[in-house]
């Protein structure tokens, strides 16, 4: 059993185990995944360790939009997540970025991704990723990085690629909520990426990491159009945006 140790103070304790099913592309590097949420074992912290903590508390339904005031002289921010911050939220940032250059609004928006886990923290997207994402003209510069307990209040939206990240997410808030002074209802600005999709049927962006190439083409294809519903979602809500 290896788990993994985050420095500091903003910590998502989850649990991972090996698995054979997805062999690791590197050997001498372990997969991760994580265990499913009612059939979690206890741990032993080891050295170099995180230790599972089940939260009493159950995480709160993800509501449209949260009732916290935008400060309208502040960049509008969005977040986006996934497991490893590797693929499908730096896709996404990259995707999304374009979007708002293009629409002229960079100057209005803060955009930035981040991961469940710090297992690739520090890292640059999957080149995978990365070369796909360039054949349509996007760049995805992202470096890794995990989720904090800060992005409850800094960020306006907080978009999952999928449940089992909302899931992840919203349990962190529920325990960050009693050590740091977070807003009551910050939980309210967590939402899944395809809940903004018009074109695509799915309720969540598949990670492409064990598939080929198509996957990730069909990672960028939902982004595209969850991104262009998101960008209208943003500026029919805040009239400001455009205005100032």
């Amino acid at each position: 059993m290896k788990t993994l140790y985050i420095e500091g103070t903003n910590l998502i304790n989850l649990p991972f185990y090996h698995s054979s099913q997805f062999p690791s592309p590197n050997p001498n590097v372990p997969f991760l995944v994580p265990f499913p949420s009612k059939q979690i074992p206890k741990l032993t912290p080891k050295p170099y360790s995180i230790s599972f903590k089940k939260s009493h508390f159950s995480p709160i339904q993800a509501s449209m939009a949260s009732s916290t005031l935008t400060d309208t002289k502040k960049p509008f921010s969005v977040l986006f997540v996934c497991l490893g911050n590797i693929c499908r939220s730096p896709a996404a940032e990259g995707v999304f970025t374009d979007l708002v250059k293009k629409s002229g609004f960079d100057s209005k928006f803060r955009i930035d991704s981040a991961g469940t886990i710090n297992y690739h923290e520090g890292n640059q997207a999957d080149s995978r990723m990365r070369a796909a994402s360039k054949r349509r003209g996007i760049e995805i510069t992202s470096i890794s990085r995990p989720i904090k307990s800060s992005d409850f209040v800094e960020f306006d939206l907080i978009l999952a690629m999928d449940k089992q990240n909302r899931e992840d997410i919203l349990e962190a808030f529920n325990r960050w909520k009693f050590r740091d002074p977070l807003p009551e209802d910050a939980h309210k600005k967590v939402k899944l990426m395809c809940s903004y999709c018009k074109k695509h049927d799915e309720t969540e962006v598949p990670d492409p990491y064990y598939g080929g190439p198509q996957g990730f083409e069909k990672v960028l294809d939902m982004l595209e159009d969850a991104c262009e519903s998101l960008l209208e979602n943003i500026l029919a809500e805040n009239k400001h945006i455009q205005e100032s």
